[in-house]
């Protein structure tokens, strides 16, 4: 079995070897953009006759979208997938008009992880433009409050803990397994009101910080996100920056969305203008994950 057309609407980061493969699952054309749509009916153009749509999470495909391409079968997320609501895809109208939607996971985390360390290390031990004291710090008994403990979450938790860092958590769910390594459970009031340091790693829609959460936090703090989309309202965290003069925000490109420019106008909020997660080894298991999607689909 094969797809008759296999459209990837924008940059879906695939690479290496796998990509050879993904193009054989094609009986005819495989086609492969490099710019993002504009709009739906850009959207639509480009794979209203193809059966397998390929999408990273830059691209909206709503319900509108679904019902004008009845020849789409089938639609592989290059792009983390936590839940329906999470989703860049109308998963709900999909399954109405029997299109299958798969995502991947767990691909991006070990870059993550790294940036986060990194960037932490270079503000506290003022190896860059800023520095979080006046004298340089350790990580070395620091708290570390982590919002999700998924993957993500526990791979942070072993990192910090070989730093010797306090760990502290939320999520939806308690983890007894990462609670036996010394970790502790803690409401979110306690958690942002006891962290050094907020870590956010959470589905897209998850949770929203607002001024009554970021008041708890310490003056002289550090927050950092490198979820999708912003699990905080802007307005909230930019008066918490100007309200201590240690207090830092650290977020790397899939984490300041679409409030780049805004954020460059304060010292104290460090950009990334790149996505941690996806480095070169990311998009080798991004896409592998990718192909093994699509096989199971035409196999079934």
């Amino acid at each position: 079995m094969k797809f008759n057309k296999i459209v990837a609407i924008d940059p879906c980061g695939l690479t290496g070897e796998t990509v050879a493969e993904i193009k054989q699952l094609a009986k005819t054309d495989y086609i492969e953009y490099t710019d993002c749509p504009e709009n739906n009916e850009e959207i639509i153009r480009r794979i209203s006759d193809a059966d397998c749509v390929l999408v990273s999470w830059r691209t909206p495909i709503d319900a509108a979208v679904i019902r004008s391409c009845p020849s789409v079968k089938y639609i592989g997320m290059c792009c983390s997938l936590y839940d329906e609501q999470s989703a860049n895809v109308d998963i709900a109208e999909a399954r109405k008009n029997g299109i299958v939607v798969k995502g991947v996971r767990d691909y991006g985390d070990e870059g993550t992880v790294e940036f986060i360390f990194a960037q932490l290390i270079c503000l506290m031990k003022g190896m860059g433009e800023h520095q979080w004291k006046e004298e340089p710090t350790e990580l070395t008994g620091k708290t570390i409050g982590i919002i999700g403990m998924g993957v993500l979450g526990k791979m942070i938790t072993h990192t910090a803990l070989c730093f010797g860092m306090r760990v502290i958590y939320n999520s939806r769910t308690r983890k007894p397994e990462v609670e036996n390594e010394n970790v502790t459970y803690l409401p979110l009031s306690n958690l942002l009101s006891e962290a050094d340091i907020v870590t956010v790693h959470v589905p897209r829609n998850a949770i929203t910080l607002t001024d009554e959460h970021f008041s708890l936090m310490k003056k002289d703090g550090i927050f950092i996100n490198t979820s999708l989309g912003q699990p905080f309202e802007k307005e909230a965290l930019l008066k918490w920056i100007e309200k201590g003069s240690n207090n830092y925000a650290i977020f790397d490109a899939s984490g300041y969305s679409n409030l780049k420019d805004e954020f460059e106008k304060y010292n104290r909020i460090l950009l990334t203008h790149k996505s941690s997660g996806f480095t070169h080894e990311a998009k080798i298991r991004l896409t592998n994950k990718v192909y093994q999607n699509m096989l199971s689909f035409l196999e079934s």
